[in-house]
């Protein structure tokens, strides 16, 4: 069997870290760039850190900021035409999960023009050429977009999202820069923390996993225990963890895939317009419960990795169920609900596990569940 790893061409880890944008557009010969960020960051002037980078280096920039929580269809369509008209060559990418897959899209959409649907991006898309250049500036700490090759949009029409995996669409360039981050609120810091910590227990038990994403998943998890109360503090130190350890999980998953935890809450946000890390971390502890028969020893290492003690001492079950507890008690302290029962509706619950059942997550995780196993894991959490 072959196992692929594809990462950014380059990466930038630290305090300080936007200065690097110039001198990487001054490197690559840049002229302008298409700035992606939504409308609260431009509001809250988080952007404005990159855009003064911009301005102290003479560097030409327009800015995009139609862009949703959950982006959609439209907020595509649009960036590409705005792309078309602004003489960019490159786009710099500020923001969480929203950001980045917009400028995915818009960026693969530009150079392959028979995707321009965007529909037809689902899945595994057969482009032929690279995105336009990104420069990926995250603000949160959960995603990980910045390193991954995969990107999700709505479809408000049909009330769905739908993954893109592509390798022509990963940032040439990430800036992981934690004064970034400073400025999330706990709720905000808590959800994506959640999301990255989904996102390196959902890749370290998928059914692609193998030895180097294991590292990455087990260090990333490892890393979130440790600094994701003190990151919801805001405190220095726990910024900087979450910052390395949501992109070290995305180093991992990216490559290998995820599982129905993912397919779950991309449904619930696609009609409930709910926070994907929110929804994320109510459902991972259930699901990690239902997929334990089909993980073997791996749930010992999670619960090690998160600082439970005598692991090794402890028979199956007991280590299993120790995993469990640990991702529920540290959801409970971050702040995370226990439960959908303000989110999910009982009229909805045939809609929401066939749209979870077919989601692009789905054939990652190591227990096939069927639309009704689906269903009843809503249900339980209702």
């Amino acid at each position: 069997m072959v196992n692929r790893i594809i990462l950014n061409e380059t990466s930038y880890h630290g305090r300080g870290a936007i200065l690097e944008i110039a001198n990487e557009a001054k490197a690559r010969g840049f002229k302008k760039a298409f700035l992606c960020s939504d409308p609260d960051l431009l509001k809250f002037h988080v952007t404005d850190k990159v855009i003064d980078v911009l301005k102290n280096n003479n560097l030409d920039y327009e800015i995009y900021s139609d862009i949703k929580a959950n982006p959609t269809i439209e907020n595509v369509l649009h960036g590409v035409e705005t792309f078309q008209k602004s003489g960019a060559d490159y786009i710099i990418a500020v923001g969480g999960g929203s950001s980045i897959d917009t400028a995915k899209a818009i960026g693969i959409i530009v150079t392959n023009p028979e995707f321009k649907d965007v529909r037809s991006l689902e899945g595994v898309a057969s482009t032929k050429h690279p995105c336009i250049p990104i420069l990926a500036v995250p603000t949160t700490a959960g995603t990980a977009a910045e390193v991954t090759i995969n990107y999700v949009i709505t479809d408000a029409q049909k009330k769905r999202k739908f993954v893109c995996v592509d390798v022509h669409d990963i940032p040439i360039v990430a800036i992981i820069d934690p004064e970034m981050m400073e400025t999330m609120p706990k709720g905000l810091t808590a959800a994506t923390g959640m999301d990255a910590l989904t996102h390196a227990i959902e890749g370290y038990i998928t059914n692609a996993a193998w030895e180097m994403t294991n590292m990455f998943h087990l260090e990333a998890i490892r890393l979130i225990s440790k600094h994701l109360r003190d990151a919801v503090s805001n405190t220095k130190e726990g910024r900087d963890g979450m910052a390395l350890a949501q992109y070290i999980a995305g180093m991992g998953f990216s490559n290998v895939g995820l599982g129905i935890v993912h397919s779950m809450a991309h449904a619930l946000g696609a009609v409930y317009d709910t926070p994907h890390g929110v929804a994320n971390a109510i459902l991972l502890p259930t699901v990690m419960a239902f997929n334990a028969p089909c993980t073997g020893e791996k749930y010992r290492e999670i619960a090690r990795a998160m600082g439970v003690k005598d692991v090794d001492k402890m028979n199956q079950e007991e280590y299993r169920n120790a995993a469990v507890l640990a991702v529920r008690q540290l959801a409970h302290d971050v702040g995370i609900p226990s439960d959908l029962k303000n989110i999910v509706k009982e009229e909805d619950l045939d809609f929401l596990s066939n749209s979870a059942y077919n989601d692009a997550c789905a054939p990652g995780n190591p227990r096939k569940a069927s639309v009704e196993e689906i269903k009843n894991l809503y249900k339980s959490l209702m």
